[in-house]
């Protein structure tokens, strides 16, 4: 037979060797239906369309199609396909790197609004991401759970019946026995119980079969990758992940209020998060001083003093790379780093305005900064300062200023200045990192801008008495990104089995043993009959049908057909 024609009445022969046992499995005209039915081409397609009429007949092949195994995997594959977009293109509320979304759309001013609508900047909470994902969860289900429910039978199932023509399989031999039939099959029985076959005895046959947790490896690796579908769903659900800046000395309280970005999962209650808070007293930061790597980050962590309730004892904890500060399952991470030069600004007046930190936004690796300070207090009229911080100032007449090295070395503060309405009283969102210039005038210094750059403790005035404004200090700030996934452990303990169920299908061999023996009808010796057939696509465990004949009480030397495989037409 040809090599295809071989492989389709293998694939047979398996299916129906691997059923549970109603009978002959493996008779001759069963063996010839299942070889038939694997030839005819479609068999491995998608169900095919509905015969009856009906939206009912139309139903139960929709659901067919939803939970075939075929739509499972290209959904899985779809899946994976949607998440290459959140891998190529900025995403919003990423914690090194916020204003990403921001500056692409700038680069790009016609395809950036059209990502941006099709929600490729938020790709993992898109309605089309979701879509896909709910379509997946429940082909799995519906695919998963009948074939769980299967290879538990198939699991739990005693070895069929020998069939009838034993020939017709992987390894076959037979022989002359001059003992007792019955004292061959105990012995042969009690050779494959030891080697831990199940085993039943029928009056002129054993029936063995070894590798039954192959079926469990593939129940649990099935059962796994649903709970996994499940796990990430729950967390994505009822989970939430924030983002705050925190300058040193002062301190966040886990509400909602108290967020810079927050992000809920849809049935996430906002209202009942974990309560507790947190102070900053020192952020430290070591970099390279030299070589290949000269100003890369070696180590930064944050020194805090927690409340873990309400009225509590305070704890002092460090928060740093890879060691997270945990709360009732909320974990705060340290995800980034900056500085908050100290100002005051008094006014026209004289009065002093505003004072504290403001944080100015890292751009680059050395942690050059801008920001912006608002004064809207101001009298007679708001004030509003924009420029850059630098912690190793250098000014090139070309590149512009930039710092050299991200430790506070030679720190200034280069600043402009505006004066009108900053456009806050109208009650419009606005950014606090950037400036509505819209009815701001630029002060100017005869005919150039007024700027100045400024070292701790210098101060600059205005012109026309507009005000001044005090470079007091320098402050540090962390970044801090606070994320509840309630789902995460389900989802490793789920990857754990997963990979554990599909470490045992792969490395156990389920095979299957028969040894028949006929009696002799005038005194003659018996016959004894033995074959092995492998329901892996590895062939049997050499050997091992050798090793249970030489163990049967006068068995004379087997003969050993050729393997049906092996075999000529």
């Amino acid at each position: 037979m040809t090599e295809r024609t071989g492989a389709l009445a293998r694939d047979a022969v398996t299916e129906a060797a691997a059923s549970p046992p109603t009978g002959d499995a493996l008779e001759d005209g069963a063996v010839t239906a299942r070889l038939e039915e694997a030839a005819r081409p479609g068999v491995m397609a998608m169900p095919s369309r509905p015969t009856g009429q009906g939206l009912l007949a139309w139903l139960r092949w929709a659901w067919r199609t939803l939970t075939s195994m075929r739509t499972a995997v290209l959904l899985l594959l779809a899946l994976a396909l949607a998440a290459v977009p959140g891998s190529l293109l900025p995403q919003r509320g990423v914690a090194f790197d916020p204003g990403a979304v921001t500056r692409f759309l700038a680069d790009n001013p016609v395809l950036g609004p059209w990502l941006d609508r099709l929600g490729f900047f938020e790709v993992y909470s898109s309605s089309w991401f979701a879509a896909i994902y709910m379509l997946l969860m429940v082909s799995m289900t519906g695919c998963v759970l009948p074939r769980a429910a299967r290879l538990w039978q198939s699991a739990r199932a005693e070895p069929p019946r020998a069939p009838t023509n034993l020939a017709r399989l992987d390894e076959h031999r037979r022989g002359n026995v001059t003992a007792e039939p019955a004292q061959v099959l105990e012995v042969a029985a009690s050779h494959l119980r030891a080697r831990r076959f199940r085993v039943v005895v029928d009056e002129t046959s054993v029936r063995a079969e070894k590798g039954y947790l192959r079926e469990v490896g593939n129940l649990v690796f099935h059962l796994s990758l649903l709970v996994l579908l499940f796990g990430v769903a729950i967390g994505s659900l009822f989970g939430f992940e924030g983002r705050v800046i925190v300058v040193e000395g002062a301190s966040f309280t886990n509400t909602r209020l108290q967020y810079d970005e927050f992000t809920p999962g849809p049935l996430t209650d906002a209202e009942s998060l974990t309560p507790f808070s947190f102070t900053l007293e020192d952020f430290t930061a070591e970099f390279e001083m030299s070589g290949p790597q000269r100003g890369s980050a070696r180590d930064f962590q944050a020194e805090v003093t927690v409340l873990r309730t309400p009225g509590g004892v305070a704890e002092e904890d460090t928060i740093a790379v890879n060691h997270p500060l945990q709360v009732d399952g909320t974990k705060v991470f340290l995800t980034g780093h900056g500085y908050a030069p100290v100002v005051s600004v008094r006014d026209g007046r004289g009065q002093t305005v505003f004072t504290g930190p403001v944080v100015f936004v890292p751009f680059d690796g050395n942690l050059s900064s801008e920001g912006v300070i608002k004064v809207p207090d101001a009298q007679p009229t708001q004030l509003g300062f924009e420029g850059f911080f630098l912690p190793t100032a250098s000014v090139d007449p070309a590149a512009g200023p930039r710092s050299l090295y991200p430790d506070l070395v030679d720190p200034q503060l280069l600043l402009t200045a505006y004066t009108g309405d900053l456009g806050l009283a109208d009650g419009a969102p606005q950014s606090v990192f950037r400036l509505d210039k819209t009815d701001l005038t630029q002060v100017t210094s005869g005919d150039q801008p007024f700027a100045r750059a400024l070292v701790p403790g210098e101060s600059m005035t205005l012109p026309d008495g507009q005000g001044t404004l005090t470079f007091e200090s320098v402050s540090r700030f962390a970044n801090f990104q606070i994320a509840h996934d309630p789902g995460k452990e389900i989802a490793l303990a789920a990857a754990v089995a997963l990979l554990l169920g599909l470490t045992v299908s792969l490395a156990v061999r389920r095979r299957r043993i028969w040894i028949r023996v006929t009696a002799a009808r005038e005194g003659g010796a018996s016959t004894i009959e033995a074959a092995t057939y492998a329901l892996t696509r590895r062939g049997p465990v050499p050997d091992e049908l050798s090793s249970v004949l030489a163990a049967v009480p006068g068995a004379e030397p087997a003969a050993t057909d050729a393997s049906p495989h092996d075999r000529e037409d």
